[in-house]
């Protein structure tokens, strides 16, 4: 069994990690999985780059470019610039070898520049069967990969929210009936990493016909695991004697991610007893005055390329916070759960799917920043007498761990080819 997986990156973003995961597990089964990409960041000899040349570069940033600039006159302000895809240019992937020669074609993330929705009616023409497996909503609305709480996709979107705009016949409706052209009758099987996801899924014009499967991501047990917090904190020179609040993504100034949700939670911690011992470790993008606007010391990470520094990070915390909005199944939430570490979030998307309220973390309501400040607190002064750590490996091992995802891919595999 042939299966060629197909994803922007193998490293970029949560669905690079997620799509390599994936790969990697059922590798682990022998099943002969592979990774077409455009960037390759990893040295794994099972990622094939369509890249070859400086062209071929260009083409890619000239693609990404495109797509942004058309979408500018119809965008309503900056910070949907990126939540929007129109899918207009990328490359054409059908008559690649590895298309060609795979029993199955597996897709996930291929926007910016990868691949264009034409490109999409090229593979769903060739007749193989096709797995897309969904890491946020873009494939069943259209256009955007939240919908920030409009149901429009339910329908046929038009009046669309993030468009300038917004009509019966706008652009988020063309591209909706695009999709709908393209999906009828194609050889198409979702697969949604949350039950939370498959339920909006479910619940679309687009993909209500289309069969839906919900399985969770994996991640490496052996490679995020409890480590020595101490030994952790010194190789990363944290201190010893905080309490470590930990924050991470890939851009904490996405509204998505809430950070101003986050600051004001920790503006309520500062009433707390334990308030000098507060220290934060904040990953990923982060503006150059990030600690101006934080109520407590702040070690700055910026991007973190290296597992083992992650993992540090991770064993390193007292807590990992997520104040996202909207999310899926975060990558973040399953590693640090992985390392044994508990998490603050919001009861949003898929993470009450990862986090047993009370045994291996604290949910608070939809943007209730008093809530997530409890359930920091709740955290903080209960580390001791609670075995979070414990119960947060328990929970990984028995939902993500490799072996048991790539089965449940392996007999969805098996039962397509039949």
């Amino acid at each position: 069994m042939r299966v060629v997986h197909i994803n922007k990156s193998d490293l970029t973003g949560g669905a690079a990690v997620a799509a390599s995961r994936i790969v990697s597990a059922l590798r682990l089964m022998e099943v002969d999985a592979t990774l077409l990409v455009a960037e390759k960041k990893s040295k794994n000899s099972w990622v094939e780059s369509i890249l070859h040349s400086r062209k071929d570069k260009i083409k890619l940033t000239f693609n990404f470019l495109y797509d942004i600039l058309s979408f500018l006159p119809h965008e309503k302000n900056k910070r949907g610039r990126f939540a929007f895809s129109l899918a207009r240019r990328g490359f054409n992937l059908s008559n690649h070898p590895s298309i060609k020669n795979a029993d199955i074609i597996h897709l996930h993330w291929f926007n910016h520049g990868f691949l264009s929705l034409k490109g999409l009616k090229a593979i769903l023409e060739l007749g193989k069967p096709i797995v897309w497996t969904l890491h946020d909503m873009w494939s069943f609305t259209g256009g955007c990969h939240y919908s920030g709480g409009c149901t429009n996709f339910k329908q046929s979107c038009g009046q669309c929210p993030m468009l300038l705009e917004p009509r019966d016949n706008d652009l988020s409706a063309l591209q909706h009936l695009r999709k709908m052209k393209m999906y009828k009758n194609a050889p198409l099987t979702f697969v949604t990493c949350s039950n939370w996801l498959g339920q909006l899924a479910n619940s679309s014009s687009l993909a209500r016909d289309i069969p839906i499967q919900t399985i969770h991501n994996p991640i490496n047990t052996d490679l995020f695991a409890p480590a020595s917090r101490i030994d952790a904190r010194r190789k990363l020179g944290l201190p010893l004697d905080k309490k470590i609040i930990l924050f991470g993504a890939a851009n904490v100034l996405d509204p998505r991610k809430g950070m101003k949700l986050l600051i004001h939670a920790l503006n309520e911690l500062t009433q707390k007893s334990y308030r000098d011992q507060i220290e934060l470790v904040i990953f990923g993008k982060t503006p150059s005055d990030m600690e101006e606007q934080l109520p407590f010391p702040a070690t700055l990470m910026h991007y973190v390329s290296k597992t083992d520094t992650l993992v540090n990070l991770y064993n390193a915390a007292d807590l990992f916070v997520l104040p996202s909005l909207e999310d899926n199944l975060p990558n973040t939430v399953m590693e640090s759960l992985a390392c044994g570490t508990p998490i603050a979030a919001f009861r949003i998307g898929g993470v009450p799917e990862m986090v047993a309220h009370g045994t291996c973390g604290y949910l608070a309501s939809l943007g209730d920043a008093k809530g997530l400040a409890q359930g920091i607190d709740y955290i903080l002064t209960n580390n001791e007498k609670n075995d979070f750590r414990e119960a947060c490996r328990q929970r990984v091992l028995e939902k993500f761990e490799p072996t048991i995802v790539a089965q449940q891919y392996l007999k969805l595999y098996e039962s397509l080819l039949k």
